[in-house]
């Protein structure tokens, strides 16, 4: 459940750990290091890049209900061009596309809409990245 600091887990979206391993998941280096903030149990930070800028941010919450009404609340928010079947606990790519996925009472928001398209090694959508990056970043939350 939420509380007064960031879970370890929310703080691995923003730790230099997440940083290399975006680095190499996108074949491209942020410009500046990651500084993240917590404010309203709201993890966040922004990697900026020669050409643009991707946020992550990790919402806490303390149960099922209230994690719920938070993602469903994205999904009003933000709009889904597709649902990822098999992604944590539920996933969606919004209209724009950038990532929402849910885990435990954690929801992982990434959003690639300041990046160029293509980026990185190949991606031809900005989809392709957040999806990517939410990935790692489910990976760095085994175990935490």
């Amino acid at each position: 459940p939420a509380g007064p600091n960031p879970s370890a887990s929310a703080q691995m979206a923003c730790a230099p750990e997440a940083q290399n391993e975006l680095a190499s998941v996108l074949g491209a280096t942020a410009t500046l290091p990651a500084a993240p903030t917590w404010v309203d149990h709201l993890y966040s930070c922004r990697y900026v890049y020669p050409s643009g800028t991707m946020a992550t941010s990790v919402k806490e919450l303390s149960n099922r209900a209230e994690t719920t009404a938070y993602f469903e609340s994205l999904r009003g928010l933000l709009g889904q061009s597709e649902q990822l079947k098999g992604v944590a606990q539920g996933a969606f790519v919004t209209s724009d596309g950038s990532l929402v996925l849910r885990k435990d009472y954690k929801v992982l928001l990434v959003d690639t809409s300041g990046l160029p398209v293509p980026f990185g090694s190949g991606f031809r959508s900005r989809s392709q990245v957040a999806v990517g990056v939410g990935v790692t970043v489910l990976g760095c939350w085994t175990g935490a």
